[in-house]
């Protein structure tokens, strides 16, 4: 078992109690994660090849048409799980600029639909990297807004190093589990603000022998999960 492993089963989690809502998964281990899910605890998840075709275990099962995406979207019938170049406490991401927005140092992808993904349906994180430039105090610009902004529900952040959620009274962030060799200081020394940490922090869920099983044979036989750790 794998850092990386941990990742995807964490990620696969963040879908768990769903139903049938269309998982939009950005990045490699966030797919990994959707397309476990839905081959173990969570059937009626749905999936899509990236144009108009819903699938399971990548196989056509239905038609998405593009045009149909935008009533999924306004439903509330999704759950997009999206990477972040910046989040603060309260969950804004940020994916356009560092640096001051009007001369930022660095462009990045712009707000593209994480404001849409935010205020009608739930939204998760993935970050490869848990570093203090990524958890900032204050986002260089608000893409994606947080639950001090109006967001429906930033459900979980899932990151190399842990599992963070935002069950607090005001929905800030809080420690919801490490992976298995990182302590709680490692996460506080790698997050730009004070998280909310209770007194017990579990460890992170291990993959069962299924769900390995799932991933080494069948939908990572490469293992292509591990280049995303960084």
């Amino acid at each position: 078992m794998s850092r990386a492993d941990v990742c995807v089963v964490a990620c696969a989690d963040a879908w768990r109690g769903d139903g049938a809502v269309l998982a939009s998964p950005t990045g490699l281990i966030p797919r990994l994660g959707a397309r476990l899910a839905q081959l173990t605890f969570a059937p009626a998840l749905l999936l899509t090849d990236g144009e108009a075709t819903l699938t399971y275990d990548d196989e056509p099962e239905g038609w998405l048409p593009y045009r149909a995406v935008f009533g999924v979207v306004a439903a509330g019938t999704r759950h997009v799980m999206m990477g972040a170049s910046q989040l603060d406490r309260f969950g804004n991401q940020n994916i356009s600029c560092v640096g001051g927005w009007r001369r930022p140092a660095r462009q990045l992808l712009g707000v593209r639909g994480a404001p849409g993904n935010t205020v009608n349906h739930t939204t998760s994180y993935w970050v490869p990297r848990h570093e203090p430039r990524v958890f900032v105090e204050r986002v260089d610009m608000v893409s994606g807004v947080g639950h001090d902004r109006g967001a429906v529900e930033i459900r979980v952040v899932v990151t190399n190093l842990a599992v963070l959620d935002f069950a607090t009274p005001d929905r800030s962030m809080r420690l919801r589990s490490v992976h298995p060799g990182v302590s709680v200081a490692d996460v506080r020394a790698a997050t730009g603000f004070p998280l909310v940490v209770p007194a017990e922090v579990p460890v992170s869920r291990r993959p069962t022998g299924d769900e390995l099983a799932l991933l080494r044979e069948r939908l990572d036989p490469d293992g292509l999960r591990e280049r995303e750790i960084r």
